[in-house]
């Protein structure tokens, strides 16, 4: 009898994953260094079996013509969609946007002059994509981008800052490091402690630390930075045309987000005003006739189109993209 029972049991845990994919399951793991205790990776692989289907589905769905985008297992297929909320989006809404001017395009120029497309990573005014690991940082990376396109753009040189310098030493201006924080309040203190540290000085570590900067090691400096006029896409593609690289919040909470592959993305449940991520816009274009904005994340390069997102411009200021744009100024 007791046979039977355990049997039973043994039976009823197998059928509870998919077979066919296990070997797929063991692949993820490796692909990704994943490894968990017995219980632990019983959750995980039906978490990582939901995403499939619902990776699937939407797939077979954009086969039909019904999204203009795809999506694809990455390294956080094993995490519900609540838990990557929570780790990964880190962008901190304020009420007030902070001491940033107000950027206003420049009086020679019209959006008929401005070019029908636009790649900063072509001109040297970008860093690799890089990686901000479980911890709700992405604010510093946006920040940091648009530091270095500005820095690149005054003096002609490439130069990586630091991400953990602001997350460790900003917490005056208001930011609070893993637990989330704001571009402009970022902007805020490298104007204050004149300067920010390269990364090479200060590396990033997905966690917070003391502050520990270093005078000696300064690779950027600041004077002071400026917002974007709150949802127009018209002015952000000002922006974007002629200063570089713009700090972006936006609303990445959903699953769609979680497993982009590629393709103009377009979120109908997206929000343009409840913000969670902090990311860079880097360009702009058009796409089988579906006009993009070209953003660099800070999740790797595994993740999307080898760390970047297409994402749907002209179209009522999706996912908030122009709502809380901001740069800094050299």
């Amino acid at each position: 009898m007791l046979r039977a029972v355990i049997l039973g049991c043994l039976l009823a845990k197998s059928l509870a994953f998919n077979i066919f994919l296990d070997k797929e399951w063991q692949s993820y793991k490796l692909a990704y260094g994943k490894q968990y205790g017995s219980n632990e990776e019983e959750r995980r692989r039906q978490i990582w079996e939901s995403n499939i289907k619902y990776i699937e589905l939407h797939n077979l769905e954009a086969d039909r013509g019904l999204h203009t985008y795809r999506l694809g297992m990455n390294k956080y297929g094993d995490m519900t969609n609540e838990e990557f909320v929570s780790v990964m989006n880190g962008y901190k809404q304020n009420v007030t946007r902070g001491e940033c001017g107000t950027f206003n395009p420049p009086m020679n120029v019209d959006l008929s002059s401005m070019p029908d497309s636009v790649d900063w990573r072509k001109e040297g005014y970008v860093t690799e994509v890089k990686d901000q690991g479980h911890c709700g940082s992405c604010w510093s990376f946006s920040s940091t981008g648009s530091l270095e396109g500005q820095h690149y753009k005054k003096t002609h040189k490439l130069v990586s800052l630091s991400e953990k310098n602001l997350m460790d030493c900003s917490k005056a201006e208001g930011n609070k490091g893993c637990n989330g924080g704001l571009m402009d309040n970022a902007f805020a203190y490298v104007i204050r402690n004149n300067g920010i540290d390269t990364e090479e000085s200060y590396p990033y570590k997905p966690k917070d630390g003391p502050c520990e900067f270093k005078r000696q090691t300064v690779g950027a400096t600041e004077k002071g930075c400026m917002d974007i006029r709150s949802g127009s896409e018209d002015d952000l593609k000002a922006a974007v045309a002629t200063v570089g690289p713009i700090s972006v919040a936006i609303d990445a909470g959903h699953p769609s987000f979680q497993h982009y592959r590629s393709g103009v993305y377009s979120e109908a449940a997206c929000s343009t005003m409840k913000l969670d991520h902090g990311v860079l816009a880097v360009g702009y274009g058009t796409n089988m006739g579906k006009d993009y904005w070209l953003v660099k994340n800070s999740w790797g390069r595994s993740w999307g189109q080898e760390g970047y997102i297409m994402m749907s411009r002209n179209k009522k200021n999706q996912c908030g993209i122009a709502s809380e744009a901001s740069f800094p100024t050299m």
